[in-house]
């Protein structure tokens, strides 16, 4: 998959009114999946992913294995986004299900296994990937 296949895909899929949108939650969403995950496991991601899209899995704090929750995950992506925690959970569903299409199910499995099981829905085909708290 192409960059702007990629990005094209998330702003269809999010609803979001330009590629401009759809490339920011496009980079908060990996920029924090990749804070998340440990080791080498996000760069193994961006491995196959074209050069614009890999860049937000090989920042600074990628592979830190950062531990935090899902409803965490969701804040730091509504944060870096900009937008309402709602909107960034649906965003960073559609950049994830985008995610899954675009490289290998051996990999997508491969940073399944370093999460726990409370971010399932966030992969899950017709999941809204919802916080659990406060709802």
């Amino acid at each position: 998959m192409q960059h702007d296949e990629f990005i094209g895909q998330v702003q269809k899929r999010a609803h979001l009114s330009s590629r401009g949108n759809a490339e920011l939650a496009t980079r908060a969403t990996l920029e924090t999946l990749a804070e998340r995950l440990a080791g080498r496991e996000p760069f193994n991601a961006a491995a196959q992913l074209p050069k614009g899209i890999a860049q937000y899995l090989q920042h600074e704090h990628a592979g830190s294995g950062e531990r935090f929750s899902l409803d965490e995950f969701f804040e730091r992506i509504s944060q870096r986004e900009g937008v309402e925690l709602p909107e960034a959970v649906h965003h960073a569903r559609m950049v994830v299900e985008v995610l899954s299409e675009a490289i290998s199910p051996g990999e997508i499995n491969d940073i399944r296994s370093q999460l726990p099981p409370e971010f399932d829905p966030l992969f899950e085909a017709g999941s809204q990937g919802q916080m659990r708290v406060n709802t």
